[in-house]
């Protein structure tokens, strides 16, 4: 297992395992008992850093979300595992109400909401501490000077470790660090958004915002990481659902341009020449280059989860990482 430190503070800082395992569909989808074979697998693999929300998985049961935290709870208090392992959730992304889908309808980013809400993820996580606390998606009705206050005193009373910002736009992520740096508050240090080998297009408004494809990672970002050493960024969905092993998950439109054709062409050719699947050059390249990035990966059983950590052995060349740098540039 490779390793990296979070956090620039020598008190709250965090040496982490450079593969995260998400949970977001354990207690859901992914029964208990696989959930606890593959949470067992990680741990025995040398893996430490393990993700949740407070809102995973709301969209399978037509719930609130929760599943996940208490799934995590059980498991935690099962194997009597205390602050060896670092536990991330998030915040501002739990409906209301039960719904069955993906909504614009969310609890926010309120005072109130972080406040009630940290307290609910530590009971369910039977933690004192959530080691790495995010906001969720930004929440534009809330302005943005309270939300930092509100996770800075966190921070600082010590019921959380970290503050992460999660799919929210470079500006928004410079505008929080700022203010929380004038107020003397600390800011945020990881980030959490889609990142991975095929770069997406980002022009295409969605969901959460009419402006563009909010919680991917564009050029912006990237440059804004190079400028901010003490980020670490968080790569969530790195091996796109099974989109570059799977013949039977394509990949979505935004993927449909010819970038992502030329930097197929060289995936295949390393794949080739490391005898590993394309999963694992993918991981193995978001690890080894010049910026702290943690890919994130989930599973729905042992073999799955076993597949990514391999990556964490495999050494791409200088060449080979040039190669798979260079590839899409001019297209």
């Amino acid at each position: 297992m490779r390793y990296l430190t979070i956090g620039t503070d020598p008190i709250r800082r965090r040496r982490v395992s450079q593969i995260a395992l998400g949970a977001m569909l354990m207690g859901t989808v992914t029964d208990e008992s696989t959930s606890y074979a593959i949470l067992d697998r990680y741990v025995e693999s040398g893996g430490t850093f393990i993700d949740t929300s407070n809102n995973y998985a709301f969209w399978i049961n037509g719930t609130q979300g929760g599943e996940s935290e208490q799934l995590l709870g059980r498991w935690l208090r099962s194997r009597g595992i205390g602050d060896e392992l670092t536990i991330a959730t998030k915040v501002g992304g739990r409906p209301p109400r039960p719904a069955t889908q993906l909504t614009e309808d969310l609890e926010g980013l309120s005072p109130g909401v972080i406040k009630e809400s940290v307290a609910r993820s530590l009971e369910q996580l039977g933690r004192d501490r959530i080691d790495v606390y995010y906001a969720h998606v930004p929440d534009p009705a809330v302005p943005l000077e309270e939300q930092v206050e509100a996770f800075g005193t966190l921070v600082a009373d010590g019921t959380v470790g970290m503050v992460g910002l999660s799919n929210f736009w470079s500006w928004q992520i410079e505008r929080a660090r700022t203010m929380a740096a004038a107020a003397g508050l600390p800011g945020c240090e990881v980030l959490q958004h889609h990142h991975t080998y095929f770069r997406a297009r980002t022009d295409e408004g969605g969901l959460r915002s009419r402006d563009g494809s909010i919680g991917v990672v564009d050029g912006q970002l990237l440059s804004y990481l190079r400028a901010e050493p003490g980020l670490t960024l968080v790569a969530y969905t790195p091996l796109l659902s099974g989109g570059y092993v799977r013949a039977d998950k394509p990949l979505e439109a935004l993927y449909d341009h010819a970038g992502t054709r030329a930097r197929r062409v060289v995936l295949d050719q390393v794949v080739r020449e490391t005898g590993a699947t394309a999963n694992q050059v993918v991981l193995a390249w978001l690890m080894g280059g010049e910026l702290p990035i943690i890919p994130l990966v989930g599973a729905s059983s042992v073999a799955q989860l076993d597949e990514s950590l391999a990556a964490a052995e495999l050494e791409l060349s200088e060449d080979q990482r040039q190669r798979l740098d260079a590839a899409g540039h001019n297209d």
